[in-house]
């Protein structure tokens, strides 16, 4: 084996020394450690143990200092510098995925609420302003100064779109302006819950429109997860106590109008829109909504949104124009946050989360206007939700594929 040498610490310079070599014998090879002073005498004390043998040489007045046999740069130090490394990483992932999940509900909380707003300042005025096509492009109109806004100061970059593009966004553009302004219809004539109910037969209208026109049939989940949706609609429009035909049949226009939208957008956007993201196009839909539809609305109702014609039908100017542009402004915020939660989560998720916000704007549209709601209308109500919820969830179900 081969001897060591071990110099000890001292204030002193100390040389190093050499081991000494012994006679070849069997067991440990002698380890001798010495440290020297200038001194003119040395003591030196022997040791003897049975098949081992040290020297030790010193100065008696030298005192012997703790050794420290791992340096301050030995691999263990590393170790530990890697661990706590890899600790500190694992506390960033953790932090940053924390603020995502705080992000994410911050959006659902914000989608909630502008549509709760939206709702309840929308009924506000078409409680007074009977002009659904007026308040629909005031909405638009909002919306298209928004947008121009976050253009113009770089909140959002603006697209380039070629007129293939436009082309193939006009008929979108049609469907959503008929979508808002039957909800509008809807809204201005019969209770904000019951319109929402109505409107909780949107998947109804989606298998049919896909199967008809995308040829996508229906898993058997899907079509029993209809069945609840229809039956508790029936259900809570017999027993409405603001039930009226024209309510019940915009809400259903409009239902038949945004179904055909997302139905149109898968058919007619396939690789002609693959450099827009949802928010442009939306962006893109609201302006391409506003010039189509304000000049029907002059045409069909007049030009009613004016101070002087407030004032003769005897409306309070204010309250009816800040609450029409709160409800603009709710409109297009709500389906702003909508689609950047949808950028962010899987359409399953979003249609969850969809499904939630209809039971919140019901239940808040009843507390704020004390809405009459029966028992019956009330577990009619339910089971349409459920089923919406029960839809939302066996969408994503793929059919087995069969076996060649």
């Amino acid at each position: 084996m081969q001897s060591a040498a071990y110099s000890l610490s001292s204030p002193c310079s100390i040389p190093s020394l050499k081991p000494r070599k012994f006679c070849s014998r069997a067991g440990f090879q002698p380890i001798r450690v010495s440290s020297s002073f200038a001194a003119p005498e040395r003591h030196e004390h022997s040791v003897s143990l049975p098949n081992r043998s040290w020297r030790l040489s010193s100065s008696s007045s030298l005192p012997l200092r703790a050794w420290n046999l791992v340096p301050s740069d030995s691999k263990p130090d590393r170790f530990e510098v890697r661990a706590k490394a890899a600790e500190s990483a694992g506390e960033g992932e953790k932090s940053g995925s924390l603020v995502k999940i705080l992000e994410l509900g911050l959006l659902f909380g914000l989608w909630y609420l502008f549509n709760i707003y939206f709702n309840i300042y929308n009924k506000q005025v078409l409680k007074v302003f009977h002009y659904p096509v007026t308040i629909s492009a005031v909405q638009f109109a909002v919306g298209t100064i928004i947008v121009s806004l976050m253009w113009t100061f770089n909140l959002y970059k603006r697209p380039k779109v070629s007129g293939e593009q436009l082309v193939a966004i006009v008929p979108l553009a049609l469907v959503h302006i008929l979508g808002n302004l039957f909800t509008n219809m809807s809204l201005g004539k019969v209770a904000v819950s019951f319109t929402h109910t109505i409107k909780a037969m949107e998947p109804f209208f989606s298998v049919v429109l896909s199967a008809m026109f995308l040829g996508e049939l229906p898993t058997v989940w899907v079509v029993g997860s209809l069945l609840p949706i229809v039956g508790g609609v029936v259900l809570a429009s017999v027993t409405e106590a603001s039930f009226n035909w024209p309510g019940f049949w915009s809400a259903m226009a409009s239902n038949l109008a945004n179904q055909s939208r997302n139905v149109l957008s898968k058919k007619l956007m396939v690789k002609k829109e693959e450099s827009l993201d949802n928010i442009t196009l939306f962006s893109i839909i609201t302006i391409m909504s506003f010039i189509l539809l304000a000049p029907v609305a002059i045409f069909v109702e007049g030009i009613k949104f004016t101070p002087a014609y407030m004032q003769s039908a005897g409306l309070n100017v204010k309250e009816v124009v800040v609450r029409s542009l709160l409800a603009a402004l709710s409109f297009h915020a709500y389906q702003q946050v909508s689609y950047m939660i949808l950028q962010r989560v899987s359409p399953v998720t979003h249609s969850v989360g969809n499904c939630v916000k209809r039971v919140v704007v019901i239940v808040s549209s009843v507390i704020f206007f004390k809405t009459p709601v029966s028992l019956i209308n009330s577990l009619g109500t339910g089971i349409a939700l459920a089923g919406v919820f029960l839809y939302s969830r066996v969408k994503s179900i793929k059919p087995k594929a069969k076996a060649a």
